[in-house]
């Protein structure tokens, strides 16, 4: 059995669920209080609700002649109409990185751990307002699909798929990263989307290249896209360290951050590459929300999406 320790380096099914009692406090709606992140933002897709496609049935007195469906009326020689309901939800697809990468943290968790809280609170707080909510869980080896569904059942499916990898994570696994893993599992979101979904993605964004913006303007040409940017407090000041210790989990190395400014070149090009993610995604109207590693996730999204007041 995990105690409060362990699961800072690791999660587990278990705490992931639990996590339900604190998915409140804040929306992924466009619709944003003056204080949220999401506020003012300038394009939506989110159309609101609309038609879903329901039966194929014959034609009776009374029907909408527009609803007819005519090529199974002349395949079949019976006329035939197409039924619709109003749609009542709006479809989530989270998309949650735990490649090696992820596997880092100096504070309070693991960047892996917070990447998998925030999928699981997103994926609470979908289901508790009855929208479908689907998953999209990747790593360096492998890739996991789950379509949207409003169903506990398989959000508990895919929450277990995700403290499976989120487990496996280990610098002693001999598996080497792979940065093309992030573009891989955005075209795998990109065959899932079709149009008005929302797609949350929540990495460090580790292998970004041209390529993955493309990716993430193709699936916001008809969908929105909100990004969840989860980096480790250490990364944008080392200093703080008077010493460092890095290991490949055979051999460490202490590092001295001072040293011919190590740590100042290493903050630099920490900043540059995560300042130059964020003003990519915002220049195409994607939003960013930032996530550290040194406080309770629930805790930030209801700072950052639920219009409170951050507490520094």
């Amino acid at each position: 059995m995990s105690t409060p320790d362990s699961e800072q380096i690791y999660t587990n099914l278990h705490a992931l669920v639990r996590l339900r009692y604190t998915a409140g406090g804040f929306s992924y709606l466009p619709q944003q209080p003056v204080r949220s992140l999401l506020a003012g933002r300038k394009r939506s897709k989110l159309r609101g609700r609309g038609l879903d496609f329901d039966e194929l049935r014959h034609y009776r007195p009374g029907d909408d002649i527009r609803t007819m469906d005519w090529r199974v009326t002349n395949r079949t020689g019976k006329p035939h109409v197409r039924v619709y309901t109003e749609e009542r939800d709006r479809p989530v697809i989270v998309v949650v990185d735990q490649r090696l990468p992820m596997f880092f943290g100096s504070e309070y968790k693991m960047k892996s751990v917070i990447a998998a809280e925030v999928a699981a609170i997103t994926a609470w707080r979908v289901l508790g307002v009855g929208d479908r909510i689907g998953a999209i869980v990747f790593n360096d080896e492998r890739l996991a699909e789950a379509r949207p569904a409003r169903s506990e059942k398989k959000v508990m499916g895919w929450l277990g798929d995700l403290a499976d990898m989120n487990n496996a994570l280990s610098v002693n696994s001999g598996i080497d990263s792979r940065p093309e893993a992030l573009e891989e599992a955005l075209r795998a979101t990109q065959r899932m989307v079709s149009h008005d979904y929302l797609v949350v993605l929540v990495s460090d964004f580790h292998g970004w290249n041209d390529r993955t913006l493309q990716s993430i303007r193709r699936i916001s040409q008809h969908n929105d896209v909100i990004s969840c940017l989860v980096y480790d407090p250490l990364e944008r000041d080392i200093s703080r360290a008077d010493k460092l210790v890095v290991s490949d989990g055979f051999y460490q190395l202490e590092i001295d951050p001072t040293h011919q400014d190590l740590g100042g070149r290493f903050e630099a090009s920490f900043k540059s590459s995560l300042a130059h993610v964020r003003s990519e995604l915002l220049r195409h109207d994607i939003p960013v929300v930032p996530v550290h590693t040194a406080r309770p996730a629930e805790k930030q999204l209801r700072e950052k999406l639920g219009g409170q007041r951050v507490v520094r």
